[in-house]
């Protein structure tokens, strides 16, 4: 077997670390359009305009901090930054036409290497939702039970964006959320409503001063929001000492015995894995059903392998290889992009300061828990961090996580009757291109 062919090894030199390929993405330079011009992928250069200044930055505290005084530091920070803040002076934005195919919006993301995108009505000029990754793997899942491959690899190319909600009500899990955020809020309350919402991005839509219509300006997520405390908080994240197991963050491998009579055999309960022998369907089965983006590759022992994402399924997809997903995972990793950049771990005992510092530097989506060097079993896979844990550490853990795959409920009209009740009816909003997919989701 070839080095391209196994599985990334997870070097055992560090204890919070990524394993990175040598090869890099070509650098390409978006063309300039405006919004809902044309019937495919707008891509344009956003710009902060004239009214938008970043502020000072965080003053170094006079003290050393105890963890509950930097959470509560870190608390402040976001409450005087607006989430227009986390953005650089310029920066890309891609936002696709709701009449677009599906295949073609693939095309386009991947292309400019992101897993979502606003979707834009031309028809009403308004703002249409987000289109995302998990939308292809619900695709895939629907018609895997309701048509041939042959059927599946036609219908899914010629399937048109606006029509994915249909898709999603038919299998039961819930839409992308369809709130929106005005770019100057403060960037604490955005980031509640992060954790809320099961996509875990927030579109920032502005009013244009002349027409009154919608700009779609940008999309908040959480790694972004990661990024901007770890580059420029790092004088407060430096106190945050307790360990990620202190402070129960990420999901674990649970000690007790498995409640749930359909998964009996799993004795990674409640966490979803797979070996190299599963089969790729079966995994994108797990990523539909439960909501998740990634699910760790385990042998006989424990230990973790690789990971396996929903944009390998997605890579499969884009190049019509639909009969691929019936080939085992260890077939599947033969084929992925030589730019993967690896798995990233941690330990239970490993602080979030050094998983800031891991942020600051790495590109990180998730963390899969290991045991450590000193452990009775090094590398045996234990738990799983998301974004959604750590952001939920530093707002608050009073804030209930947003549900995700099949039977999630759908906070999305919740969550706008709280923030008209806390701020005014412009706080959070609801575009009007998307109101009947809302209502018809939501009752």
């Amino acid at each position: 077997m070839t080095s391209q062919s196994q599985p990334i090894p997870i070097s055992p030199t560090t204890s919070l670390h990524r394993q990175v390929s040598s090869s890099s993405r070509p650098v390409r330079r978006p063309s300039i359009q405006g919004q809902g011009n044309s019937a495919g992928g707008s891509t344009s250069i956003a710009r902060r305009p004239s009214r938008a200044q970043h502020p000072p930055m965080i003053t170094p505290p006079q003290r050393a901090l105890s963890h509950q005084e930097a959470l509560e530091a870190l608390r402040g920070f976001l409450k005087e930054r607006s989430s227009y803040d986390v953005f650089p002076v310029s920066f890309r934005l891609i936002v696709l036409d709701t009449q677009l195919k599906v295949k073609k919006a693939l095309d386009v993301m991947l292309l400019y290497g992101v897993v979502s995108a606003p979707l834009w009505n031309t028809s009403t000029a308004k703002f249409a939702g987000m289109f995302t990754v998990q939308d292809v793997i619900h695709l895939i899942q629907y018609y895997y039970h309701t048509s041939s491959w042959e059927g599946a690899t036609a219908d899914v190319e010629q399937f048109r964006l606006h029509s994915i909600r249909d898709i999603e009500r038919a299998i039961s899990v819930p839409p992308p959320p369809l709130l929106s955020v005005h770019p100057f809020r403060p960037l604490y309350d955005a980031c509640r409503y992060l954790i809320r919402t099961h996509a875990r991005r927030l579109p920032l839509i502005d009013k244009d001063t002349q027409t009154g219509g919608e700009v779609v300006i940008s999309v908040l997520t959480q790694y972004r929001v990661l990024k901007f405390i770890a580059m420029n908080c790092r004088d407060i994240t430096q106190y945050l000492t307790a360990s990620v197991q202190e402070m129960g963050i990420g999901t674990y491998v649970s000690t007790e015995s498995n409640p749930d009579p359909t998964n009996n055999s799993s004795p990674y309960y409640p966490l979803a894995t797979a070996t190299m022998q599963t089969t790729v369907f079966d995994v994108v089965h797990m990523f539909s059903e439960q909501g998740i983006s990634a699910v760790p590759i385990v042998d006989s022992e424990g230990k973790v392998l690789n990971l396996y994402e929903t944009v390998d399924v997605i890579t499969l997809v884009r190049n019509g290889a639909y009969t691929s997903l019936d080939l085992t995972i260890s077939q599947a990793l033969k084929q992925r992009a030589v730019d993967f950049p690896g798995v990233v771990t941690c330990s239970p005992r490993d602080s979030l300061s050094a998983i800031f510092s891991l942020i600051k530097i790495r590109r990180v989506h998730r963390l899969v828990v290991v045991q450590g060097r000193d452990d009775p079993h090094p590398g045996r896979f234990v738990g799983v961090i998301s974004l959604s844990d750590i952001m939920r550490a530093l707002i608050g853990n009073d804030i209930p996580l947003g549900g995700a795959g099949v039977g999630a409920e759908v906070v999305d009209k919740a969550l706008r009757e709280e923030a008209a009740e806390a701020e005014g009816n412009d706080s959070f909003a609801l575009s009007e291109g998307s109101l009947s997919a809302g209502q018809s989701l939501e009752g």
